[in-house]
């Protein structure tokens, strides 16, 4: 009897056939229909038809002409490698995460705090911060080439102990400043996010820790950082995303990469290999091995962040 009821059991209340494949509220299933299409249009099928270049001999060729684009296994990559060029790129951006994600997150986390406070003119503090943000690069980038060029606004100012040569044309200081350029254009957003962290933090922890006797920086250190750690996750993962796709500050600041390619980033070196010099399969070697560069960075960032 048990065993017949086993094998001719109903379904259990509330379960409907192909809640399985569809999930409890299937409606769900429209209304991100439209985003994964797009992240798939967007994003699957370019990175997809990219990992596909980048074994195959391409080239651009006339549309609608039939030609043949052979397979070529790893020859792509071996001269990605072998380019002291592409090595030069990455060991740029290299230097451009170590001096732009640490500096963002720290004055992010302490702009917040300040912003989060009841402090005279904080609405058009936070407007201000945010407003470079959504500033076009390229106008926000004139007037830093008027504030750091040659016979600009800082070398005035500093007179004889201005770098030579300067700022932007200088092959140490170059990929530093773009480092620290696009930490403060960008500060705006970040500090969004900390600030949407900081709301979330209850006022009886510091309440609490003020009683106890900690003074203003352990409380931060002790109740703030700890608080917001899934936003310095966050700020973190998304600083070093955007920054390994730096293209549009050295392009525009540099004058493409200069000088002698000590700012030229990886994705702008695939603007010039494929775009510029006709080697997209090339350029489609750098790009997958930017991305998966990128993954790896990103996950043992989060672990790290996540442990301490």
């Amino acid at each position: 009897m048990t065993a017949h009821l086993t094998r001719g059991a109903h379904p259990r209340p509330g379960h409907r056939p192909g809640t399985a494949l569809l999930g409890r509220h299937p409606v769900g299933l429209a209304l991100i229909a439209p985003y994964a299409a797009y992240l798939v249009l967007t994003f699957a099928y370019p990175f997809g038809f990219a990992v596909w270049m980048s074994f195959h001999d391409y080239f651009f060729a006339a549309p609608g002409a039939q030609v043949e684009r052979p397979f070529v296994g790893l020859e792509n990559y071996r001269t990605v490698i072998g380019d002291p060029g592409v090595r030069q790129a990455f060991g740029n951006i290299l230097v451009f995460l170590l001096i732009n994600v640490p500096l963002t997150a720290v004055l992010a986390l302490t702009l917040a705090v300040a912003l989060n406070r009841a402090i005279r003119g904080r609405a058009f503090l936070r407007v201000a911060y945010y407003v470079p943000y959504v500033t076009a690069s390229v106008a926000v980038v004139g007037v830093w080439l008027f504030l750091f060029s040659s016979d600009g606004l800082v070398n005035t100012v500093l007179g004889p102990l201005a770098p030579d040569p300067s700022w932007l044309v200088n092959e140490t200081l170059a990929m530093p400043l773009i480092a620290v350029f696009v930490a403060w254009k960008q500060l705006g957003f970040f500090i969004l996010l900390y600030l949407a962290a900081l709301q979330n933090v209850p006022k009886e922890l510091y309440e609490s820790a003020a009683v106890d006797g900690a003074s203003a920086w352990q409380r931060f250190r002790s109740v703030t950082v700890p608080a917001v750690r899934p936003a310095t996750t966050l700020v973190v993962i998304l600083a070093t995303i955007t920054g390994a796709n730096l293209f549009t500050e050295p392009y525009l600041l540099t004058g493409g990469g200069g000088p002698n390619g000590a700012s030229t980033s990886p994705v702008l070196l695939m603007y010039q290999r494929g775009i510029e010099q006709g080697n997209p399969d090339v350029a489609a070697a750098i790009g997958v091995l930017l991305v998966v560069g990128v993954v790896s960075v990103s996950m043992i960032n989060r672990r790290l962040l996540e442990r301490s």
